[in-house]
């Protein structure tokens, strides 16, 4: 019964996985729900309802990937965004930053999710109004990040629409924009402290020693898991006393640990102290500045010290050529001078005690230091040694690659150590046995009312993501009302360009002095002008949708029914007939009707054109 529902899940998965390795797009952390509906509209617009056609149609066509995207990262923002939030940011929050710094110390913000930049320089107009333009250009850096690289680009042009700015007060507007054309662009002097960088929040280091950090109905779009590793690095991209700014679909009810409310109402928090439990891979060790000049032999001396270091290192050239080895290395796997120079492919340490050539690759790719950890090497029977390989990439200032150090930490003692603890624990957990029998009753009190604080978290969490929930469907609709009112416009330029031609065709038809009629495929009247009105006496509401053969005027139309035959049936002359006829005033009168068909581009027949002209000489 539930086989399809488990097969179409199994696909959507199979999707989500293909988009990560072949556009390093990790949205497995993203909640299911609005994911897959945000995947189903796009499968929608190309006609598809099947995750498995629709992952065919990404690997044919590369820019069905940018379409998808486009669809599943909404970005709908606005400046100054639910406003009593931000007054507060502008005459609370900013107001103590400042108290608790020197009225010299640098300011450094992070927009995260920042869309199209509206969040980012709404933050550059309040602080420019707290600090004043000159101190805001000396101190302050908005660091504004997405994952939407065309939203980036517009971001970075800093121009935006009447309708974009429609929001800010007209006092606002005219200080921090200049109007070009009938766009308004952010001032460039104060637009110079605000920079845009692509900033996965799931897989990226986040930027550090941040002041005032701004992720507004961003988290709401991961499930709870990833939410918790965001809040770590945002633990950790924040100064000892740094603020959180949130949406208001975003609680942090279940990080109270790392971060302290300060208005729960507005969503603003300040950073607990101590380090969010693995967020060491994030700290970057820097070089201080060489003074070579000061020591001699210091070539030399760097050669000694790296070979005599305790800890086994490999260092490789960027083709994966074994470039130095140390001593250790040689003595615990075996090495010698002689292997400088090999391809590391060819030494049994590149895939011995771990598989190291594609963590080698994956460090050079994506320039980042690699841990390997609890590495189990058995040399012999009874020796078994534990490593944690650390694979770092060199690189110079530029970014370009110099190569990969490759270090081999020997944890064996660490891990014997542990199973010692591991042990001496059990011991002690038997010893408490007795003690914990006695305790039984007060710890079942104990867990009924911790069932009851769970039940009443689990409420507040359900209720938090159907919160959650429901921002995300309003920021679909204000993006589905977005697109209605485009069309909406677009169809409304299309009218008047259609009555503008009317017009014009009217205007002509008008300006004819003789009588023009056109007719349809099937004889009924299309057109009939002034001109014709004047000979027949005929009103033209009498006269259109009527069939021309069925008319009651002076002219016979009996007679033209050969011409107007042969004109659809596909020739490309022109016919010219005179005939007799009795004019609107009863006056005998010749007149001479020019029959021509009507086609379309493709030479289809849309009907006849009938030109009449009135002799000189009636009778």
């Amino acid at each position: 019964m539930d086989a399809k529902p488990a097969e179409s899940d199994s696909k959507f998965e199979t999707v989500l996985k293909y988009l990560k390795e072949a556009r390093g797009f990790d949205f497995t952390g993203y909640k299911r729900t609005s994911l897959a509906r945000r995947m189903r509209r796009r499968m929608s617009q190309v006609g598809t309802d099947d995750f498995g056609d629709y992952m065919d149609l990404l690997q044919v066509n590369p820019e069905e990937f940018d379409a998808l995207f486009n669809t599943i990262l909404i970005n709908v923002t606005d400046f100054f965004r639910d406003a009593e939030a931000w007054e507060h940011i502008r005459t609370d929050v900013i107001p103590l930053l400042l108290v608790e710094r020197d009225p010299d110390d640098p300011l450094r913000v992070w927009s995260a999710g920042c869309a199209a930049g509206q969040e980012a320089y709404s933050l550059a107009m309040v602080l420019a109004d707290v600090l004043g333009p000159e101190q805001f250009r000396q101190r302050v850096k908005i660091y504004a990040t997405d994952v939407d690289d065309e939203a980036l680009i517009q971001a970075r042009q800093a121009s935006y629409s009447a309708a974009e700015v429609q929001s800010l007060p007209e006092e606002q507007l005219q200080r921090y924009f200049d109007q070009q054309g009938n766009r308004y662009v952010f001032r460039k002097d104060l637009r110079r402290s605000v920079i845009f960088g692509r900033n996965d929040l799931v897989q990226d280091a986040p930027i550090s020693r941040i002041d005032l950090l701004v992720c507004r109905n961003t988290l709401m779009y991961f499930n709870a898991e990833t939410q918790g590793k965001i809040l770590n690095r945002f633990h950790f991209a924040l100064s000892p006393r740094g603020m959180l700014f949130l949406g208001k679909a975003e609680m942090l009810l279940s990080h109270t640990r790392i971060f302290d409310p300060v208005d729960l109402k507005r969503r603003t928090f300040r950073r607990t102290p101590g380090a969010p439990e693995g967020m060491g891979s994030f700290i970057s060790h820097t070089r201080g500045p060489e003074r070579t000049s000061e020591v001699g032999g210091l070539a030399e001396l760097r050669e000694h010290a790296f070979s005599a270091s305790p800890v086994a290192q490999v260092v490789i050239t960027g083709e994966d050529i074994v470039a130095l080895i140390n001593q250790q290395a040689e003595v615990v796997f075996g090495l010698s001078p002689r292997d400088i120079g090999r391809p590391l492919r060819d030494l049994e340490v590149s895939y011995r005690p771990v598989e190291l050539r594609a963590y080698v690759e994956q460090s050079k790719v994506e320039r980042r230091a690699i841990r390997i950890k609890d590495v189990e090497w058995a040399r012999s029977p009874g020796d078994v040694i534990w490593f944690e390989i650390h694979v770092n990439p060199l690189v110079h200032a530029d970014n370009g690659l110099l190569g990969v150090t490759i270090v081999f930490h020997d944890i064996t003692a660490a891990r014997k150590l542990l199973e010692e603890l591991e042990h001496t624990n059990r011991q002690l957990e038997s010893a408490y046995e007795e003690l914990q029998s006695t305790n039984e009753e007060l710890e079942t009190t104990n867990e009924e009312l911790q069932s009851t604080v769970e039940e009443l978290e689990t409420t507040n969490e359900e209720l938090q993501s159907t919160n959650e929930e429901l921002e995300t469907m309003n920021e679909e609709l204000q993006s589905t009302n977005d697109e209605l009112q485009a069309i909406n416009d677009t169809l409304r330029e299309r009218s008047a360009e259609l009555d503008q031609v009317n017009d014009f065709m009217e205007a002509i038809l008008t300006s004819v002095r003789f009588g023009v009629i056109v007719v349809d495929p099937d004889l009924r009247v299309l057109v009939w002008n002034r001109g014709t009105e004047d000979l027949w006496g005929l009103r033209r509401d009498e006269a259109v949708g009527a069939h021309l053969l069925n008319l009651d005027i002076g002219l016979p139309v009996g007679e033209l029914r050969s011409a107007v035959r042969t004109a659809l049936a596909g020739t490309d002359t022109e016919d010219v007939l005179m005939l007799n006829a009795i004019n609107r005033r009863g006056r005998n009168t010749t007149i001479r009707v020019v029959v021509a068909p009507m086609r379309s581009q493709d030479g289809a027949s849309q009907g006849v054109i009938l030109v009449m002209e009135p002799s000189d000489h009636p009778e």
